[in-house]
């Protein structure tokens, strides 16, 4: 019988037959772990909740403006959806109720935002029938606004659940402590605008 041959390397058995030292078996590499299985050894990173670390007194002032902000926004947002109003489209109401007359340009730099996102919530809002224009009596190429009865209903539904708002973000405070707040956030305001 002929002895039938191997093809590829002689096994170790065989090495050693031949007198030859046998070589280490190579150690089997592990596949790359992919996906979860890379990070199954530590824990994610959970953040802090609200209120604590440096989501809370830890924080940056900066930081916890803009986090303040964004809670007391999205909350007055809902509300605000209950009657069909946006946040930009009730300070829109709220600052022609206060100062009629407003241009597009001047309503942009009170309510915080820019021309063009003035330019369409105006556009809405005289669609809906809540503010009217007309042109300035010296300069007639400015449009002013103001609001119809419409708008002034409107707006007093979105006060009513403005209010609600505020006296969450008041609750706790002494009349004092609140003229202080309120003091200093204006002062911030105004500090930081003359600087840029």
């Amino acid at each position: 019988m002929h002895k039938l041959e191997t093809r590829g390397r002689e096994t170790p058995n065989e090495e050693q037959r031949r007198g030859r030292k046998p070589r280490a078996a190579k150690p089997q590499s592990r596949a790359p772990l992919h996906g979860k299985q890379a990070f199954t050894s530590a824990p994610a990173p959970v953040p802090p909740p609200v209120g604590q670390g440096k989501r809370g007194e830890e924080g940056y002032l900066g930081y916890l403006l803009r986090q303040a902000q964004g809670a007391s926004r999205l909350t007055l947002e809902r509300s605000l959806g209950e009657v069909g109003a946006t946040v930009p489209q009730f300070v829109v109401l709220t600052m022609l109720k206060s100062y009629p007359g407003l241009s597009g340009a001047d309503l942009a730099r009170v309510a915080l935002l820019t021309p063009q996102t003035i330019g369409v919530i105006v556009r809405n809002l005289e669609r809906d029938g809540a503010i009217t224009k007309t042109p300035h009596p010296v300069h007639g190429r400015i449009l002013q606004w103001t609001l119809t009865a419409h708008g002034g209903r409107l707006l007093e539904q979105c006060r009513k659940r403005a209010m609600t708002l505020e006296q969450r973000l008041a609750a706790g405070l002494t009349p004092r402590d609140e003229r202080t707040i309120r003091r200093w956030l204006a002062d911030i305001a105004a500090g930081l605008q003359l600087e840029s």
